[in-house]
């Protein structure tokens, strides 16, 4: 499983890029990824997931994940990110920051 996460927008304008790839992982780690990618319902999600009145100053998410030979990505505005699909963007944040 190999996923590339970013995210950009905010007030401050900063992205965070940042690729997960399961060569690289704890077995736990791709547990809990598998975990939250079937979720997710990740690869049945739209390529795009926008509010119907955006926000200026919210996140934007562009998530990409290959799993054996599925290939999805999805954009995902902060205020329109289905519930089911925040607990995967949760992991991703703190996994990016930990290993930054």
């Amino acid at each position: 499983m190999r996923i590339s996460f970013q995210r950009s927008g905010g007030f401050a304008g900063i992205n965070m890029v940042k690729v997960f790839d399961s060569a690289t992982l704890s077995e736990n780690e791709i547990s809990q990824l598998r975990r939250l990618v079937e979720a997710a319902d990740f690869f049945r999600l739209p390529k795009n997931i926008t509010a119907k009145t955006p926000q200026p100053d919210r996140f934007q998410y562009l998530l990409t994940v290959e799993d054996n030979k599925k290939k999805h990505t999805v954009t995902v505005g902060e205020q329109s990110m289905p519930g089911t699909m925040r607990p995967l963007i949760e992991w991703l944040m703190v996994a990016s920051r930990r290993e930054s």
